[in-house]
């Protein structure tokens, strides 16, 4: 198949820089605009084969015939256009506005956040989760989801949640684990406190004060891992019911890690203890 061929068998609409679309695009890209839609931008060859993956709705697709350059990337976006009736072209300029990438591949999408359903999310027993409590910074909440993904955690929790999910920073540092993994938002910490009670999940706060090496924790049951805010830790209300505190030793002039760090070093040794360990003692 070639770029030919995928031109004539969808319709397209022909746009240029200040076509309302674009403009949407471009809003998205800089995250200065409400986007009730939860849309994304999604470009290349790589991104757009996850959303088609994952069964990621497409809100519009745009191509630049002039830069798709094998029949692979052709054929991917002739199985993308058959999914969205909001199919677009432009030029080469036009595309070279919104593309943020050297060599572009010539496929741009807006894309629909996943929606995940709490009631529906059963964790197993020896589920690990990652809370996250006020995190500002998008690339360290895609990183954490990135890192979620990689470790086994069977979700992340948002609390207080101050990055926008569709933040290009934050799908970008994910590497597409924002279209993998579960993510829930919650209200209030009191409202994500009461869930985990419900589910017999134990609460361990990510805190320098504690006086338990995170190594020295056995884990082995429902796990709730809360790392809090780059600027403020994690909120009081995590310290008003039941928790455990436990910390990384910092034996250098440093007294904390990034929070993105200390998220993997936690997650890693309690998925290993939970879902290794207890499961096959002698590994």
């Amino acid at each position: 198949m070639n770029i030919d061929d995928v031109l004539a068998a969808h319709i397209w609409r022909p746009i240029g820089e200040q076509n309302p679309k674009i403009k949407q695009v471009r809003a998205i890209l800089s995250n200065t605009k409400p986007n009730p839609q939860k849309l994304f931008a999604a470009e290349g060859i790589w991104i757009l084969s996850l959303c088609e993956k994952f069964d990621t709705p497409l809100d519009c697709l745009i191509l630049c015939p002039e830069h798709i350059r094998t029949p692979e990337a052709a054929a991917l976006a002739d199985r993308l256009a058959a999914r969205t009736d909001e199919r677009f072209t432009v030029s080469a300029k036009t595309f070279e506005k919104i593309s943020e990438r050297g060599q572009p591949d010539g496929m741009f999408a807006l894309a629909k956040l996943p929606v995940h359903d709490l009631a529906a999310f059963d964790p197993p027993n020896d589920a690990v989760l990652l809370v996250l409590d006020g995190i500002e910074i998008p690339g360290n909440v895609g990183t954490m989801l990135r890192m979620a993904d990689g470790a086994g955690v069977d979700g992340v929790f948002l609390c207080n949640r101050k990055a926008r999910m569709t933040h290009p920073k934050l799908i970008k540092g994910s590497q597409g684990a924002v279209l993998s993994v579960p993510f829930f938002e919650f209200e209030s910490v009191t409202a994500c406190r009461s869930w985990l009670a419900a589910h017999g999940f134990a609460v361990y706060l990510a805190d320098t004060r504690a006086e338990r090496y995170y190594f020295d924790e056995p884990f082995g049951e429902k796990t709730a891992l809360v790392m809090g805010s780059e600027r403020y830790g994690i909120s009081r209300e995590w310290y008003e019911g039941d928790y455990r505190m436990i910390a990384i030793p910092m034996e250098g002039s440093c007294d904390s890690l990034n929070v993105g760090v200390a998220a993997t070093v936690l997650a890693y040794e309690a998925v290993r203890k939970n879902k290794f360990v207890h499961r096959y003692p002698k590994c």
